[in-house]
């Protein structure tokens, strides 16, 4: 049984990307101008902090930007170098363009419906780029920024988003740009109104009790132990792994097996969980647009037919978003 011709199902698929997503994303195609991804262990290195971090004791330093962000917000916040590191982040990522030709941020658009969410802790603009230009090409998924965006703005008085630094259609509405850095041992997510927003529709989203919630996919996301809140916030939705038997969590990581499950070890129900190192080797490029499918298909089939569905893999090397956007149009239009 081929998956395209299953009956639709309306269940929620929820993507986490984390600074992998991005990283991997440029491997294969590296940014228009050639700018480099930092993570947080080589972010000072990339977008040159340095100088504004040797105005501070060095004990404060950690390899990783935001437990030393976290120490100097604590150590002294009105420190005036923040805002300026904040500056020099913010013109970095805000510089950053993807290639012109389909990337694995493309992909991931085009592979999930209206129904589903995208929630990502990055700050580059990749996702909202790619959102952008494949918008009119099938119905796409909700984005959460959940420590802003570079790309993202949001007007408070209007509780509207729209880019960043620009007006509405009628000139009437400015969309701020987000807040990006936050002391990540004690990120108080509830004092920015925006990012108190994303959260709570992502707990929704979580939250078996409120979403229809069957597939949750960790793209490039370590569940690093210093983000406590935003890894706290995340478990208060799930709740106990003992009653998400019915669930399927996907990870996507060049880390061992080992390694990662064990930092995700609160969400998983014993075997239920699939570990892969690439994008095209997961469910969202197996059976795009269709991952809940298959999750009842694989999981809870209600005929033995529907036990061996066939996968519908994208093709990894579209030569142009017409080409990739003709691919896709079948699925769309059995929507």
């Amino acid at each position: 049984m081929n998956i395209k011709d299953t009956k639709l199902s309306g269940g929620c698929h929820v993507v986490i990307l984390g600074a992998g997503a991005s990283i991997a994303s440029t491997i294969r195609d590296p940014e228009e101008h050639g700018l480099k991804l930092p993570s947080m262990n080589n972010l000072p290195d990339v977008v040159g902090l340095h100088g504004c971090l040797s105005h501070f004791p060095q004990e404060l330093i950690q390899d990783n930007f935001e437990a030393t962000y976290s120490n100097i917000a604590e150590h002294d916040p009105d420190n005036p170098y923040l805002k300026v590191m904040n500056d020099l982040i913010y013109s970095y990522f805000n510089s950053m363009l993807l290639p012109l030709k389909p990337t694995i941020y493309d992909y991931l658009i085009m592979s999930l419906r209206d129904k589903d969410v995208i929630a990502t802790f990055n700050w580059d603009p990749f996702l909202f780029q790619a959102w952008w230009r494949n918008a009119l090409h099938g119905s796409s998924p909700q984005l959460l920024f959940l420590h802003g965006n570079v790309a993202v703005g949001y007007n408070k008085e209007h509780n509207m988003i729209g880019r960043a630094g620009m007006c509405s259609k009628d000139g009437n509405i400015y969309f701020e740009p987000t807040k990006l850095l936050y002391p990540v041992k004690h990120k108080n997510y509830t004092s920015d109104s925006y990012i108190r927003k994303a959260w709570d529709i992502l707990q929704n989203r979580l939250d078996k009790s409120i979403c229809n919630t069957h597939n949750v996919t960790i793209f490039g996301y370590s569940a690093p132990v210093s983000d406590v809140e935003a890894m706290g916030l995340m478990k208060k939705a799930w709740g106990s792994v003992n009653d998400r038997n019915l669930e399927q969590f996907e990870i996507i990581d060049v880390r061992s097996e080992e390694e990662v499950t064990y930092s995700w070890r609160d969400f998983i129900h014993t075997h239920h969980y699939d570990y892969r190192t690439s994008f095209f080797e997961s469910s969202l490029a197996m059976y795009p647009r269709r991952t809940d499918e298959a999750f009842f298909c694989h999981y809870l089939p209600i005929t033995p037919e529907e036990a061996f569905v066939d996968p519908n893999p994208v093709p990894q090397n579209f030569q142009s978003f017409e080409e990739m956007w003709n691919w896709y149009q079948p699925l769309i239009d059995r929507e």
